[in-house]
C-alpha cells in the first residue's frame, strides 16, 4: 500500500488516546463538547467517541487558550467564534515556541553532560 502523503493513517482516535495526547482527563474533553459547539466528535451506536483530525485541531486550540493561556471557557468559546483566524495562528506560534523550548532543553542537557 501506498503513502498518499499523510502523515497519519489513523482515521477515528478514541478519546482515550485524545486525552492522552493532551495530558488530560477524559472528562475534561466531555465537558469542553458541550461548552464549544464546534467539538462534535462523531459517535457510534453504543456512544463511543471516534475524534478525526478535525476535531484533534479543535481540541488544540481550545486547550491552548484554556489550559496555555488561562482563558476562561466564556472567553476561550469568544475568541474561537469571534477571531478563529487568531486563534489558529496563536496555536501554531506556541507550538513553535514549545518546540524550540524542547530542542534548547535536548540541547542543555547535552552540554551539561559534556561537563
Amino acid at each position: 500500500m501506498s503513502e498518499t502523503g499523510a502523515k497519519n493513517l489513523k482515521i477515528y482516535y478514541s478519546i482515550k488516546e485524545v486525552a492522552s495526547m493532551f495530558d488530560v482527563k477524559e472528562s475534561l474533553l466531555r465537558y469542553w463538547e458541550t461548552q464549544f459547539p464546534h467539538l462534535k466528535p462523531k459517535t457510534t451506536g453504543n456512544k463511543v467517541r471516534q475524534y478525526t483530525e478535525k476535531d484533534i485541531e479543535q481540541i488544540k486550540l481550545i486547550y491552548n487558550l484554556v489550559k496555555v493561556r488561562g482563558f476562561k471557557i466564556a472567553s476561550a468559546r469568544k475568541m474561537l467564534n469571534e477571531n478563529r483566524d487568531g486563534a489558529d495562528h496563536s496555536a501554531r506560534v506556541m507550538d513553535s515556541l514549545i518546540n524550540v523550548r524542547d530542542e534548547l532543553l535536548a540541547l542543555k542537557k547535552q552540554l551539561d553532560g559534556l561537563t
